[in-house]
């Protein structure tokens, strides 16, 4: 409803304000490593593995099945999926929520993750289309996962791990920003491994 009742112009301007917003959001998750040679082995990595395995290609390959299931005719459908996916999976709050629903069964970090995304995801999907809604898809499999087996992999992220996990993610999160931008074309979801292997490297060294 919103996005057939706001002009192109101002679209693009609130776009614009979101995309200020994600590189700051990214920039301050950015800094909470400690190791910045962690931060450039798992960027490296990182991006080797997601290129190897095409993840961007696949990703964005989901997103256009997803678009002719439900026969949607928005052009960017694939990209409201694919940019909400990684908003919303990228960050410390979808893995600390997720071990401590996990865990403890304490679900309240999860809510307020929940309340958070739910409102952004109105103004994503003003601009970017239905597309956003779709991103539930791999959040719901990304954060029920690792609630699911927190018992099992909690022991391996201590906060420190989580931290540098985060600092990564942070310049993912950045990237999306600039992509918004059009200052740069990012293949973020091939560098999503990166993340991962902070985790291990973080593990061995800390």
């Amino acid at each position: 409803m919103l996005k057939k009742g706001i002009p192109e112009n101002i679209k693009t301007t609130v776009m614009q304000g979101i995309a200020l917003v994600v590189i700051y959001l990214g920039m301050s998750m950015a800094f909470e490593g400690a190791e910045i040679l962690i931060t450039i082995f798992s960027m490296v990595l990182g991006g080797i593995l997601g290129e190897a395995f095409g993840i961007e290609k696949r990703l964005n390959s989901l997103g256009d099945r997803l678009k002719a299931k439900v026969g949607s005719e928005e052009g960017q459908f694939t990209e409201g999926f694919v940019f909400a996916s990684l908003i919303y999976c990228v960050g410390a709050l979808a893995v600390v929520g997720s071990l401590e629903s996990g865990i403890n069964n304490n679900h309240e970090i999860l809510y307020t993750k929940s309340l958070l995304d739910g409102t952004s995801a109105i103004a994503f999907t003003s601009s970017l289309g239905i597309g956003v809604m779709f991103s539930a898809i791999p959040v719901f499999l990304y954060q029920g996962s690792i609630a699911l087996l927190a018992g099992s992999i909690s022991g391996f992220l201590a906060d420190e791990v989580i931290a540098e996990m985060t600092s990564v993610g942070g310049l993912l999160i950045m990237a999306i920003g600039l992509n918004i931008l059009n200052i740069i074309e990012i293949k973020i979801a091939n560098l999503l491994p990166a993340i991962l292997i902070a985790g291990v490297i973080a593990n061995i060294f800390l």
